[in-house]
């Protein structure tokens, strides 16, 4: 071989390893031809989002769609169930989230919701989740995680995110437990800005790191990283950037030897600091393996500016070479895992069927008493959605409540809404206020209150986390927004319930 072909040859693994290590997305729900030619010279992931999904067979004709160009491509989505759903975007989630998860407490019940789960994303061709979220909600405040965890006990986060890996990979489903270290003590979304946890090492050892620890013992394929600042693990770069974290502390303490995948890069607490070009190629230099773009940035030209900043970094000497390798192995590595797993029998009495109300119902606190209204008056406040979660899916028990009952009306409520133009609205009919995350939004406790006041036969139900204090002659936590949630809650509004 000439030295001339050598470096040809050298010149194009790069640039396949490159492809490789991108997960990016795309508009539509056919795949576009950019996207298939780059799968034929060597990308290896897909990112889906909620625009690429209409309905279950068109999923699994899209993921046929690039299976054809690449048999082992790594199809990969964002589907925690509950409030964060990609599936059921326009509809609502047939399963509860975490949060409704660790409030029953039953791991089996966990393992089996993600093993369900897990066997509708296979069904459809799509077998990288990134999903469970790991995070220890331990700051009630936080913006964009709430009830996409667990709960704030470390030991009950550890156990169902354990059980959760296990299902959803039973189904033949890499799971990607994420945000690594732990996003739960922000108070700023990292979509919007970079968030930093101040705690010290005992903390994060004894806290944020045991859920981890039990995914890596459960065998998660993926481990995500947080896009957070943590000075008693690095001081300057955030945890997606820093060889401590990802390396030092991921790799080699913690002993994981999966694949690494950034949450996204487009996220301005990394595109509105490093640029995503330099982001990506610090992240792939710290230890990463995988590029998580495409939720915002959905077109070739992301791609190919990612992938020629990758190569520009080997050839210039700021990402080593074999380093690029070493990650594209890995996501390889994974594909083949995928391509080989299959999903195992459904255990003896397992619950699936109807496995996600059973769930939703089990979640439920219920405060008070209440015979059924008619034709009650649903008024759901609504704040402004997180990113992760998304405004498009709709939620609340307004739908699930009038097929139970009849002559149900309803309305949204935003801030700047008053009880009095509730009651109005209402008139003499029962008030059914829903609200989520109120402890965290001053102005929905203030509604609250006045149309309590008003009407002690408010019914009032908390579809985010149940911080504040019960009010209404009859309070209903769901513990999740997912629509499962909102038809349990119903079902409750519409029969003679005394609280528990």
């Amino acid at each position: 071989m000439t030295v001339l072909a050598h470096r040809a040859t050298a010149s194009d693994e790069v640039t396949r390893d490159a492809l490789a290590v991108l997960q990016p997305g795309f508009e539509g729900t056919d795949a576009p031809a950019w996207l298939l030619r780059r799968i034929g010279e060597g990308l290896t992931s897909v990112g889906l989002f909620g625009r690429n999904i209409a309905s279950p067979e068109q999923l699994a004709a899209l993921t046929a769609q690039l299976r054809a160009e690449r048999d082992d491509v790594l199809v990969a989505i964002d589907e925690e169930g509950g409030d964060v759903t990609r599936l059921e975007v326009r509809g609502g989630s047939s399963f509860p989230g975490n949060l409704a998860l660790g409030a029953v407490d039953d791991t089996g019940l966990t393992r089996d919701v993600a093993h369900e789960l897990g066997r509708r994303l296979a069904e459809c061709g799509v077998n990288l989740n990134w999903a469970p979220s790991a995070d220890v909600n331990s700051n009630p405040d936080n913006p964009v995680i709430g009830v996409r965890s667990f709960g704030a006990d470390t030991h009950l986060a550890a156990r169902h995110t354990a059980a959760y890996v296990q299902g959803l990979q039973a189904a033949g489903v890499a799971a990607c437990t994420k945000h690594f270290p732990g996003h739960g003590d922000t108070n700023v979304d990292s979509h919007h800005a970079l968030p930093r946890i101040d705690v010290d090492l005992d903390t994060l050892a004894t806290r944020e790191l045991v859920p981890f620890r039990a995914a890596i013992e459960a065998g998660t394929k993926a481990v995500m990283s947080a896009h957070i600042l943590v000075p008693a693990l690095d001081p300057t770069r955030p945890a997606t950037l820093s060889p401590q974290i990802l390396t030092g502390l991921l790799r080699k303490e913690l002993g994981y030897e999966g694949l690494i995948v950034t949450d996204g890069m487009e996220m301005n607490a990394i595109a509105g600091t490093y640029g995503i070009e330099r982001g990506s190629v610090l992240a792939i230099a710290a230890g990463a393996d995988a590029i998580c773009v495409g939720g915002g940035l959905a077109d070739e030209a992301t791609v190919l500016r990612l992938r020629d900043a990758l190569v520009a970094a080997v050839r210039e000497g700021a990402l080593p070479q074999e380093r690029l390798a070493d990650a594209a192995a890995r996501v390889r590595a994974l594909a083949t895992w995928t391509r080989a797993a299959g999903p195992d029998a459904r255990p003896e009495g397992s619950r699936a069927s109807g496995i996600g109300l059973t769930a939703a119902r089990r979640a439920l606190t219920v405060t008070g008493s209440a015979a059924p209204p008619t034709g009650p008056y649903v008024a759901t406040l609504t704040p402004v959605a997180n990113i992760a979660v998304g405004d498009e899916t709709p939620w609340g028990l307004a739908a699930e409540l009038a097929e139970l009952l009849p002559g149900t009306a309803s309305d949204l409520y935003p801030q700047g809404a008053t009880a009095g133009e509730i009651l109005t609205a209402a008139g003499e009919r029962t008030v059914v206020a829903v609200v989520r995350d109120a402890h965290r939004h001053p102005w929905m406790t203030e509604v609250l209150d006045a149309l309590v006041e008003a009407r002690p036969g408010t019914v009032v139900v908390e579809m985010g986390l149940p911080r504040a204090a019960p009010r209404g002659a009859l309070h209903i936590a769901t513990h999740g927004a997912a629509r499962v949630c909102g038809r349990a809650a119903a079902e409750v509004v519409a029969g003679a319930v005394t609280g528990v």
